[in-house]
Order: C-alpha cells, then structure tokens, then sequence
C-alpha cells in the first residue's frame, strides 16, 4: 500500500470530498485521482492537520473515516474531522460490522410501522416518504435505505415527485455516493428483505 503522507492524505480528502459534494466527479471512475498538486498542499493553512492525520492512519483506514465524516455532512473543513471525526469513524465501524443483523432489524422494526410495504417508498403531495424521514431522523441507517435502493431503484421515483429542491437533491447524492462504498452481498440481502415481507404479509 502507498505510503500515506500528509499530501496523500490530503490528495484523498480532496478526491472524497468532490465525489460527495459534486454530481460530475466519481471516486471510483477517476481511481482517486485528482488534479491537486504538492503546491497547492504547501500553500494549505490546514496541511499540518492532514499531516496529523496520515500519523494516525494507514490509506484505507483514513479512507474509511473521511467516507464515515462525509455521510454524516460532515468533513467539508479538515478542522470537523479532529474535533469529532473519530466518533463518526467508530459509530461507522460498529454499523458496517453489523450490517446484516442492523439491516433485518431496520426492515423488521419499518414493516411493524405500516400495514402495506408500499407506504414506506410512496410520495404523497411531494412530502418525504416514510423510510426517508426514517433516516434523516436517524432512526433508519443510511446504509439500510443504500442497500434497499440497490435492490429496488426507488430514488428515480423520488426524484420525479418529491417537490423539496433545497435539501433533498443532497440526500439523494449522498445515499447514491455512498452505496458503492459499501461491502455486502446483495443477493443475502435480497432473501432478508423477501423473507420480511413474506412474514410481514402473513402476519
């Protein structure tokens, strides 16, 4: 693995926080690679807190925290993340391995709250639907509703009939760039989500 320096470091936040605040650039379809240059780190007022950073993690840990600190908005100033960027970092660790059991229990708990499935994707008047406020009230994790959209494709449908153009054109961009970030087998996840329904529908 790359060394990780305080340039590499900051090169990598550079590169995460234009994939998670732009529509135009793609983390995965660029490798990471963006057009900062060592200049640009050495003019930076906060390039000793990315070499702080690049102390206390290796590449791919620190990868993990800046997408831990961007999920939550968080992280648009480097200064964010040493204040309290590592209590988002742990709390993403402890959801990721976990995410099975988390994603049947959000299902579960989300089935229990309405008579029909559909009442948790439909839009009624523009309003956010169910399983969206779920989540912006943190009471649904964000990777729940990543994977369920995976699965099924539903934010297009949103997109078209929620009427709020301030703050819902940035959930929809983080949840679509954060689903790639995540590691599961769709096709397991598939069955939890079928299976919950099928109890869901002869209960």
């Amino acid at each position: 693995m790359t060394e990780n320096t305080g340039f590499a470091a900051y090169s990598l936040w550079n590169a995460l926080k234009l994939h998670f605040t732009s529509d135009s650039y793609d983390y995965f379809k660029y490798n990471g690679k963006t057009n900062v240059s060592k200049q640009t780190f050495t003019t930076n007022k906060s390039k000793y807190q990315f070499y702080k950073l690049s102390r206390k993690y290796d590449l791919e840990e620190l990868k993990n925290f800046y997408v831990a600190n961007f999920i939550q908005g968080k992280g648009d100033w480097v200064g964010d993340l040493l204040q309290d960027g590592d209590e988002n970092y742990t709390k993403w660790q402890k959801r990721n391995q976990s995410l099975t059991y988390l994603f049947e229990q959000d299902i579960i708990r989300l089935l229990v709250e309405v008579q029909s499935p559909n009442k948790l994707l439909t839009v009624e008047n523009g309003q956010y639907p169910m399983l969206l406020k779920e989540m912006t009230h943190n009471d649904t994790n964000i990777e729940t509703v990543c994977i369920l959209n995976d699965i099924m494709n539903f934010l297009p449908m949103w997109n078209k009939k929620i009427s709020d153009d301030v703050v819902w054109p940035s959930l929809k961009r983080r949840i679509e760039k954060y689903t790639p970030f995540l590691t599961y087998d769709k096709e397991k996840f598939k069955l939890i989500l079928k299976e919950s329904l099928k109890e869901h529908a002869e209960n």
